[in-house]
């Protein structure tokens, strides 16, 4: 006869342990806020608003002669700023297990809530590589540059030289360049590259890894392959203005669970007012 399996009826009451510790995710890094200004953010408070930026008109010279002195009109050029990103979290949190858990766990999602915004936002930034002057990009979609630790110091002085060329650097104005960790596993290969702790008496921006070519380098994981190239953008904070407003978070009670509801709207806006200040390389990935 079969031995009967019988079920151990107090199996239900046997308690977890909850940790008090929490396993933070893992993150990534975003860096672009470094590399923008913001300028014109306490021009913006509402989603859909916009700031009307004025770039003044150049003044031309001439030299003083004979004939009655003439008047060029000036026509200063204009652009709008508008907060046009919009980005919300919504989640809920049961009450057992805000209880059994411990008394952080409310605050480490809103922190985990702020992470994925920042992400998101990292990754917009990027993407104003697109508004680059056409004389600053070095490489081209169908012509993408193939980096190795022999090549990167000299495609990189190229970049760094079209920001030169273009005016964009002067002093006290310090270029960045944004790489991913495939490029800087060639440039740590670079015997030009001059690491953190070796860069002298000069303050380089936070997270950056060192310098080449004249410009800070940071890394971002958000730098990401796009069919089969990436581009490494570079620039100075000149170039990129950006505004960002957290615009509501609240707390509610759930109607149908014991749970606390929380939201958040996040709204933001860029815009590349200098294209002359920004450059990409076109890189081929391997």
């Amino acid at each position: 006869m079969a031995e009967e399996t019988t079920t151990n009826a107090y199996s239900a009451f046997i308690p977890e342990i909850w940790s008090q510790k929490l396993n933070n995710m893992l993150e990534k890094e975003c860096v672009m806020l470094q590399c923008v200004n913001r300028n014109w953010e306490g021009e913006i408070r509402n989603q859909g608003d916009k700031v009307k930026i004025i770039t003044p008109a150049e003044v031309s010279i001439s030299t003083l002669g004979s004939d009655a002195i003439s008047y060029s009109e000036l026509e200063p050029a204009s652009m709008d700023l508008v907060i046009d990103q919009k980005k919300f979290f919504a989640f809920k949190i049961n009450d057992v297990a805000q209880v059994q858990a411990n008394s952080d766990i409310m605050e480490a999602h809103l922190k985990n809530a702020k992470k994925a915004i920042e992400e998101v936002q990292d990754a917009y930034l990027l993407s104003q590589h697109a508004n680059a002057d056409a004389g600053n990009i070095v490489g081209s979609d169908d012509s993408p540059i193939t980096l190795d630790k022999s090549t990167i110091y000299s495609q990189f002085v190229k970049l760094a030289l079209c920001l030169k060329n273009s005016d964009a650097v002067s002093a006290g104005v310090r270029p960045w360049v944004i790489i991913n960790p495939t490029v800087e596993s060639y440039l740590l290969q670079s015997t030009e590259f001059i690491g953190a702790h070796n860069v002298a008496d000069e303050t380089l921006r936070e997270g950056a890894i060192g310098r080449i070519a004249g410009m800070d380098v940071l890394v971002s994981t958000n730098l990401t392959d796009v069919d089969g190239k990436y581009y490494v953008l570079a620039g100075t904070n000149e170039a990129i203005t950006f505004a960002s407003q957290l615009s509501k978070i609240e707390s509610l009670r759930d109607k149908d669970s014991f749970s606390d509801l929380v939201r958040g709207l996040y709204l933001y806006g860029a815009k590349t007012v200098q294209p002359k200040a920004l450059a990409k390389m076109v890189v081929k990935s391997v």
